[in-house]
């Protein structure tokens, strides 16, 4: 999940550091390359020092709620893998195709549902002529 927010916030233009004792190979390579800043601990509050927003996504539900309280506490905007109701916004699930994009939310009620959805239209739209090279669209009425 830290991965995809990441690589979302790069696309964006986004400065990322990302607090944990350990990265993920994708992560790691994204640190060796220069993309994200990477503490090498766990998460205290002082981290969220100069951060504009937050994200709480590690696989530890009290740790989410702690990061929560504090980025909130701090006036920051946060974002709660694992709980909506923690959350000051919320995120799409993002789909980017040949020159198309498609946002699908449930409002925060079924993240997993919204990337189940997103990863539909995926096929479909791989497979059907609309991502096609060479294809003209067609105009409308």
């Amino acid at each position: 999940m830290a991965e995809r927010k990441v690589k979302n916030i790069l696309l964006c233009g986004g400065k990322v550091k990302v607090v944990s004792p350990e990265l993920t190979p994708l992560l790691s390579r994204r640190r060796a390359r220069g993309e994200i800043e990477h503490i090498q601990a766990l998460y205290q509050k002082r981290y969220l020092r100069g951060a504009s927003f937050a994200f709480a996504a590690t696989s530890d539900r009290n740790m989410n709620a702690r990061i929560a309280m504090d980025a909130t506490q701090a006036g920051l905007l946060v974002n709660v893998c694992d709980s909506a109701r923690e959350s000051s916004f919320i995120l799409p699930a993002v789909l980017r195709c040949r020159g198309i994009t498609l946002a699908v939310s449930t409002d925060g009620l079924s993240p997993a549902k919204a990337v189940c959805v997103r990863d539909r239209l995926k096929e479909w739209i791989g497979e059907g002529e609309i991502c096609s090279p060479g294809k003209k669209n067609r105009k409308a009425g």
